[in-house]
């Protein structure tokens, strides 16, 4: 029974993954951050002049921190790593403004983190259509073909 317990509370091994409570908070963070930043409500110097979006938030299980992933774009790596200190930076600042929305005991110490998945399903895409990638899925498309045929054929 007490096996029953800690699993539904989110308290099983750290391969299940995050539990649904973790997955609200961090819905409901990542809402209320967007929210945050279309309004223009954070305001800092290297904020200005870029598009900030919040990709993903993760909750720890304790629900006491949260890793916020967010997308910059229309900068340099040197304005991203400035925009991303700006928000660590401004953390405690926006972690007020989200405790006085969100209705749990503790309000998540909040991480901001760069997310680079998407630059790197961009350099998948970009060597997927490279000439070379081409080449050689028409040549085993070539030999996929006489394949078959030598198979027809033997039938």
């Amino acid at each position: 029974m007490a096996a029953a317990r800690s699993s539904r509370r989110g308290g099983g091994s750290a391969s299940a993954g995050p539990s649904q409570r973790q997955l609200r908070v961090g819905e409901q963070i990542k809402h209320m951050l967007a929210e945050e930043l279309s309004r223009g409500n954070l305001h800092h110097p290297d904020l200005k002049n870029c598009l900030v979006t919040i990709t993903e938030v993760r909750s720890s299980p304790d629900l006491r921190h949260a890793t916020v992933f967010t997308g910059i774009f229309g900068a340099s790596v040197h304005k991203m790593r400035l925009v991303l200190d700006a928000l660590n930076e401004m953390a405690p600042q926006i972690q007020g403004a989200l405790g006085r929305k969100l209705a749990i005991k503790f309000t998540p110490r909040l991480h901001f983190k760069l997310d680079d998945s998407l630059e790197e399903a961009d350099h998948i895409n970009r060597l997927l259509n490279s000439d070379k990638v081409r080449q050689d899925l028409s040549g085993q498309e070539a030999s996929d073909e006489s394949d078959d045929d030598d198979k027809s054929s033997r039938q």
